[in-house]
């Protein structure tokens, strides 16, 4: 059987093997593959992995061979799913491996912007606090978090695992989530994505990428919140109105936003958030510790043995 990976560089850049999916059949891993290039590498392939390649319906009818598409994400959207099962192609994702390595890096961006250790240590390491004439040298302000409000829009695996640390700091959690109140861990507090916006002291995006939740932070949204709060993404970029965001930070509408994911990545160099004041971007890397990245391909190995086995799972077609 004939494995092509075509994108493999950002999940194993080289500190992890593929030894466990060359076990499986004939492979061929590349780094990077160009638009162009697709088809080629493909042409006699019944076993693909595919990060960011899409495969389209017309990809996905011109390739006869083609039995199996491995997503090597949890968002399969690259995929034309309806297509690929017209055909009997098998798609399969890796659900949940990343979610502790996200929720991580939620509490991450939120403690840089509230406790600056990073401003601060620069700011010693160039001479202030030895300048200083107090004891103490104060330049930003340090904030706690306890007992301020952490608003969550969606409550799947990561929501949930933002949720319990942010309750394990002593915050008030609420969300806007299709589960009923009698589902939600004590503690928190299901409420109207309104009020969502009105209340939280800080606000992080954990739903999925739909027609309904696209540009779901947009200039009506971001006018309802508090002056102080901090908006966190780590879902998807299209989930926010770039451009409504970047006034609202110039404006003094919100304190702040943390964002790991844009609507266009690598970004463009006049995206307006990459010039926006107290912007603070990570370039998508939530997901890429090297624990979760371990998972993705253990799991990502295991569906496709499983599929050449007869006993698919992580199905989503």
């Amino acid at each position: 059987m004939k494995i092509v990976v075509l994108d493999g560089f950002a999940g194993n850049p080289g500190d992890l093997s593929w030894d466990g999916l060359n076990t499986l059949g004939e492979c061929v891993i590349y780094d990077r593959t160009a638009p162009h290039e697709v088809m080629e590498r493909v042409k006699d392939a019944e076993v693909v992995l595919t990060n960011k390649v899409p495969f389209t319906r017309e990809r996905i009818e011109s390739l006869p061979a083609l039995r199996y598409i491995g997503v090597l994400a949890t968002g399969y959207n690259i995929v034309d799913a309806e297509a690929a099962a017209e055909r009997g192609i098998v798609v399969t994702n890796v659900p949940a491996y990343s979610t502790t390595s996200v929720a991580q890096m939620v509490f991450a961006h939120l403690l840089n912007v509230v406790t600056p250790v990073a401003t601060y240590a620069r700011e010693v390491r160039s001479g202030q606090w030895s300048r200083c004439k107090d004891f103490s040298y104060i330049s930003s302000p340090v904030l706690e978090l306890a007992g301020k409000t952490f608003g969550i829009v969606g409550l799947g695996q990561i929501g949930m695992a933002v949720a319990k640390i942010a309750l394990s700091l002593g915050m008030k959690v609420i969300a806007y989530t299709s589960k009923p109140q009698e589902q939600l861990p004590e503690g928190v507090e299901r409420v109207g994505m309104d009020s969502l916006f009105r209340l939280s002291d800080v606000l992080s995006l954990h739903c999925p990428l739909t027609p309904d939740t696209a540009g779901l932070v947009c200039r009506h949204r971001l006018a309802m919140m508090k002056s102080t709060a901090i908006l966190i993404n780590t879902g998807r970029g299209q989930l926010v109105n770039e451009q409504d965001l970047a006034e609202a930070l110039r404006g003094e509408v919100i304190a702040a936003a943390c964002l790991d994911v844009l609507s266009q990545e690598p970004p463009t160099a006049d995206n307006p958030l990459l010039s926006a004041p107290n912007c603070h971007i990570t370039p998508h890397i939530a997901w890429a510790s090297r624990e979760a990245r371990t998972r993705l391909m253990q799991i990502a190995v295991e569906n496709v043995r499983r599929f050449i086995a007869g006993t698919p799972q992580n199905v989503v077609n």
